[in-house]
């Protein structure tokens, strides 16, 4: 049988359900003991049941849930320079292809949801700036 990993993770909205996996036992075949719960969003992990989890257990988990913090947060900045790439291509497609009537379909939740994001960019850039020169001065003083 293929090499296994000791522990799966079936991934959920906001974590996994953690599970044991043995193939050591006499008919060979695979047994998924779930184990815990975890909640990436808070940082728990709950224990499935009445178990105990060892060290090793809680440092595998530990070592997933920083793995697919990490790999969360790029997934976010993928998809947000995506978004970039779809702005673009739909100001060409306005511009060179759009009927009127598709433009009259879609132009107020354009405008407004573009007229949100600008609105929190500005002020986010804002906020960045201010900190930047509340350090700048703390600095010099």
């Amino acid at each position: 049988m293929a090499n296994l990993p000791d522990y799966y993770f079936r991934v959920r909205e906001n974590g996994a359900f953690v599970f044991r996996i043995d193939t050591e036992n006499r008919q060979r075949r695979i047994d998924m003991d779930q184990i815990a719960v975890v909640n990436i969003r808070n940082g728990e992990i709950k224990p499935h049941g009445n178990r105990t989890l060892s060290d090793t257990d809680l440092a595998e988990i530990r070592a997933w849930m920083e793995e697919r913090t990490a790999l969360l947060a790029r997934r976010d900045l993928d998809d947000i320079h995506r978004t970039i790439d779809h702005m673009n291509l739909t100001a060409q497609w306005a511009q060179s292809r759009a009927s009127d009537d598709q433009l009259e379909d879609i132009t107020d939740a354009l405008l407004l949801a573009m007229h949100d994001l600008r609105s929190v960019l500005v002020r986010k850039k804002a906020d960045r700036l201010e900190k930047g020169e509340k350090a700048a001065r703390k600095d010099q003083a």
